[in-house]
């Protein structure tokens, strides 16, 4: 292809559990975060039937923490949760308690809604145990957990804990919290959607160290996130990519901690509620608190500290704030990085990140064994470049797989670089490739090649030749990687400078929190001929390059995800974000409920332009961008031409996006009227197929 975020008064909506709705994109949003929809549509009649049951260990069950949570101290090395236990499922309070409050280690899975009797109960967690929801099904209504002096090697990930409210919005008589900490340490709070409850939502106190909480939804709620109650300064705390929205304080307040690591988190307070936040981020008593590309929205006093304490600002973002916004103090400098690696996001693209990949994931889940729902478990190879898996490529792997499998196939790589290049041919359908990191960063699949890279055997690539991963097979997953072409163009000007990380030729392709990187012609999302369907669906995911770097025939869409925008390899800022190439009476490329920007010039860069082909006139090329952030890169006349075909005899328009970057509709810039885009919605993209991750 060519260049190319009330008081006592304060009222909430209940919420109740929906059986019977498949796992998938059921309403935009469903896969972001935890709802009251479950994986198994299990309500609290037939948990109250369903018994405890062994089951082979998933492999996230046996994920470990990041962080300080991470770090080898106290007698324990790491945070690993119940690994080393048996893995069990629960339905009924009994038996949660039963194996929450066992000596020996346990992997216990959620999956069902647990209602806690009597209400405010706050089961007694000891050392060595996962508790997990298996996809969004697990929900813990009217209590929580509580975690003792000593309790140690606890992992607790992918639950919606939720409404023990009574009724009293600064609420002094019921202690009633999700999660309770009292001198507890190794700790990974990850992936929870905590709300509504009594007291607050986390309190880690009497010491609690050693501590990680990442990836959660904290909201509805007086009191969020307390840290202290104690005159020791010992404590070490990660606090990462949390959104924490419509409370009112301690978000986090942190009192007394050695070390508080805080990055990556979204503090929103939104604008016309009775909820208004009183600060956000507050480093109490003697805290040494480094707080690194956060954003705070529309909150008053969004950094404070105490004249004994410290804050080290870098990075942040702050947007409609007021009041106090504090740094300095006299604590001793420290480098988190001196205890932990740590990958850092752009604080800009904080806020749509979080919102796309917060709280209960269904890409944590897992098969359920009973008497009455039987489902086999998918294969699972492994991937090392050390040798400690099966493979130590991941296209050996692939190649692995039975021609024709009839089932699922995950090939989980653990973290690395791995140098190659990898085809899932056609013949291999219901193959995942899954990072077992901590983040979509730790395991990357990269190569060089370009469109004008020579071959082998004469001859070269071309542009769907040169891609890093290239995808044949239908039913095929990525999650928790990237993938990259680092094709080096300021070396080569002298070839064709094409270079795909990321090839799908396929249908119902799912991509879930992955990273594709590249510059000119990034993704490419074809179909295996002309005249069939292919159906890509991207969510909680990047997408990096610079010309025509989403393009191609297909029908996809890119959701709840950050397109980011680069120079190109002289430095200059401009290019195309889409090219689509397709057929008529198929739908294109449709981007929705995302974020484009990048650290690039204002009005520089196009939205998109038509891709005819081969010359195809037949091709009436679709690019929809609504209910998306666009930044000042965006030109105002945000379409152009290609090849001598004009981008108004095609299919571009826009729909209710926002930012500097959007504007109104004019004969430059098709806007979709309520009835339009009332069928261009991701729904109508996927034409009843319903993502689900397997």
């Amino acid at each position: 292809m060519s260049e190319i975020r009330s008081k006592a008064r304060h009222r909430r909506r209940s919420t109740a559990v929906v059986a019977g709705v498949p796992l998938a994109l059921i309403a935009a949003g469903v896969l972001s975060y935890g709802t009251d929809l479950g994986m198994f549509g299990t309500d609290a009649r037939q948990a109250s039937a369903a018994t405890a049951v062994s089951a082979a260990a998933p492999a996230w069950a046996t994920a470990t923490a990041d962080g300080f949570a991470s770090v080898n101290a106290l007698g324990q090395n790491g945070t690993y949760g119940g690994r080393d236990g048996k893995t069990v499922t629960v339905k009924t309070l009994a038996d949660l308690e039963k194996y929450a409050t066992a000596p020996e280690p346990y992997v216990i899975v959620v999956a069902a809604t647990i209602n806690m009797n009597p209400v405010g109960k706050e089961i007694k967690v000891q050392s060595d145990k996962t508790i997990v929801g298996a996809g969004t099904s697990g929900h813990i209504v009217g209590g929580g957990f509580f975690l003792g002096q000593g309790v140690h090697n606890v992992i607790i990930r992918n639950l919606t804990i939720r409404d023990a409210y009574q009724g009293v919005w600064n609420d002094k008589e019921h202690d009633f919290d999700a999660i309770q900490m009292d001198g507890a340490h190794h700790v990974w709070i990850d992936h929870n959607d905590l709300r509504h409850m009594a007291d607050g939502l986390i309190d880690s106190r009497k010491d609690t160290t050693y501590l990680t909480v990442s990836w959660n939804k904290l909201s509805q709620e007086n009191k969020a996130f307390g840290i202290g109650w104690t005159d020791n300064v010992t404590a070490d705390m990660t606090i990462h990519h949390n959104w924490i929205r419509e409370t009112e304080q301690r978000n986090p307040s942190t009192d007394n901690v050695a070390h508080a690591h805080l990055y990556n988190n979204y503090l929103e307070d939104e604008a016309g509620t009775s909820i208004t936040a009183s600060y956000g981020n507050y480093s109490r008593g003697k805290t040494n608190m480094v707080l690194e590309n956060s954003y705070f929205q529309g909150l008053k006093n969004p950094v404070t500290r105490d004249a004994t304490a410290t804050v080290v600002q870098r990075g942040n973002v702050f947007s409609g704030t007021s009041g106090r916004n504090e740094s300095g103090g006299s604590g001793a400098a420290w480098d988190p990085k001196k205890y932990y690696a740590y990958t850092l996001d752009k604080a800009a693209d904080v806020p749509a990140l979080l919102k796309a990949g917060v709280g209960p994931r269904a890409s944590i889940g897992t098969t359920v064994t009973t008497a009455t729902t039987k489902a086999a478990a998918a294969t699972t190879l492994t991937v090392a470049k050390d040798g400690s898996g099966q493979y130590t490529s991941v296209q050996a792997a692939v190649n692995a797989v039975p021609a024709n499998n009839p089932s699922r196939v995950v090939i989980a790589v653990k973290p690395g670089t791995y140098r190659e290049l990898v085809k899932v041919p056609s013949n291999k359908p219901h193959v995942t490739i899954q990072g077992t990191g901590a983040s979509r960063k730790d395991t990357v699949i990269v190569y060089n090649n370009a469109s004008g890279t020579p071959k082998p055997g004469g001859g070269t690539y071309g542009t769907g030749g040169s891609a890093s991963v290239a995808v044949e097979a239908d039913d095929f997953q990525a999650r928790n990687l990237t993938i990259s072409n680092d094709f080096d163009e300021a070396a080569h000007q002298d070839i064709a400078n094409q270079a795909v990380a990321l090839r799908t030729a396929a249908d119902k392709v799912f991509l879930d929190g992955v990273i594709v990187s590249g510059d000119q012609d990034t993704l490419l999302v074809d179909t295996a001929s002309k005249d069939k369907l292919g159906r890509v669906y991207m969510t909680n995911s990047y997408v990096v390059g610079n010309v025509d770097f989403i393009f191609g025939r297909a029908t996809a869409v890119i959701d709840k995800s950050v397109i980011t925008l680069k120079k190109r390899w002289n430095g200059q800022s401009a290019g195309y974000v889409t090219a689509p190439s397709t057929a008529a009476n198929r739908k294109g490329i449709l981007i929705a409920n995302s974020t484009i920007n990048g650290d690039v010039s204002d009005r520089t860069f196009y939205l998109g332009r038509p891709w005819h082909a081969g010359g195809d006139a037949s091709l009436d090329p679709q690019t929809t961008v609504r209910n998306t952030s666009l930044s000042a890169a965006i030109k105002t006349t945000p379409w152009t031409d290609m090849s001598g075909f004009s981008w108004k005899d095609d299919r571009f328009a826009e729909y209710k996006n926002s930012g500097t970057g959007s504007g109104g509709a004019s004969s430059d810039r098709p806007v979709l009227t309520d009835a339009q885009a009332a069928d261009q919605e991701v729904a109508d993209w996927l034409a009843g197929w319903t993502p689900s991750a397997s």
